[in-house]
């Protein structure tokens, strides 16, 4: 199993549940997160004061899917995210060694 994390500017959250959700994937975390890579924030003007925004806002998005199915939920994450302009953001695939289901017990790829 493998765990996908995915940071991605706001705007797109829609249109990466829906690339998910039409791969059958059924359950996703989603996070408001904060942070910046290699444009190191932005600036703004507001009231004619210009500032620097050092934290820009992302959403996280984690969802657990089996080995057979990751490499196509990468794809299609990459191809919902995609702006092509910087700030896009970063996706990471994790092992994940065990899962549990609290309401069942179902365990592994049965609880996903």
């Amino acid at each position: 199993m493998k765990m996908i994390m995915a940071v991605i500017k706001p705007f797109k959250l829609d249109e990466v549940r829906e690339a998910l959700t039409g791969m059958g994937i059924e359950g996703l975390t989603v996070s408001e997160v904060k942070g910046y890579g290699r444009q190191k924030g932005q600036t703004e003007i507001y009231r004619g004061t210009e500032y620097a925004v050092n934290f820009l806002p992302k959403v996280k998005i984690e969802v657990a899917v089996g080995d057979d199915r990751a490499e196509t939920a990468v794809e299609a994450i990459t191809k919902a995210a995609a702006t092509g302009r910087i700030g896009d953001g970063k996706i990471f695939v994790l092992d994940v060694t065990h899962t549990v289901r609290i309401r069942t017990g179902e365990t592994d790829a049965d609880a996903l």
